[in-house]
């Protein structure tokens, strides 16, 4: 469960931050405006700490965002604009069925099996909620906003991949 007021993923340590990355938005069209909130608040930081190479790719649902990253890596790997991280953005709401545990495990997985194939790291920001009033808390209210804490994330696996190279 996720704990309020984790302070800590939202701070950015100056001085490492990669001016120059590409970073590829995967987002699914189910649960839109929510989806739409965490694309926003991604874009919102990125945009803060410079970042203005970034590109939006959507697809139906949460499990094919798997497959958009992997495309789209094999697509661009070898161009000088290619990816320096994916952000995985969607939510998964609990209905009366089990296919809520289906998606929410193949997303995981998928975005799992990313980050152990590819050279680039994927962050996970894909809601799995048992409502919208939950979505919503994870959108700036009580559990802070997930979009801007996997952009956060994401730059700080970027530069932490940099640091490796020096």
């Amino acid at each position: 469960m996720a704990a309020t007021g984790n302070t800590n993923v939202v701070k950015i340590p100056a001085g490492i931050l990669p001016k120059d990355a590409c970073v590829v938005l995967v987002r699914t069209e189910w649960n839109d405006s929510i989806v739409g909130e965490l694309e926003a608040g991604a874009r919102k930081v990125l945009a803060e700490q410079g970042i203005d190479k970034v590109t939006t790719i959507t697809v139906p649902g949460a499990v094919e965002i798997a497959f958009a990253i992997r495309a789209y890596w094999e697509a661009k790997k070898y161009w000088d604009d290619r990816p320096h991280a994916f952000i995985a953005l969607g939510c998964v709401i609990k209905g009366d069925t089990p296919h809520f545990d289906y998606v929410c495990k193949a997303v995981t997985d998928g975005v799992v099996l990313l980050n152990h194939e590819l050279p680039v790291p994927t962050i996970f920001g894909v809601l799995t909620v048992l409502n919208e009033e939950q979505a919503m808390e994870r959108l700036g209210g009580p559990h802070g906003h997930k979009g801007e804490e996997a952009a956060i994330t994401a730059l700080k696996m970027i530069a932490l991949q940099r640091s490796f190279k020096k």
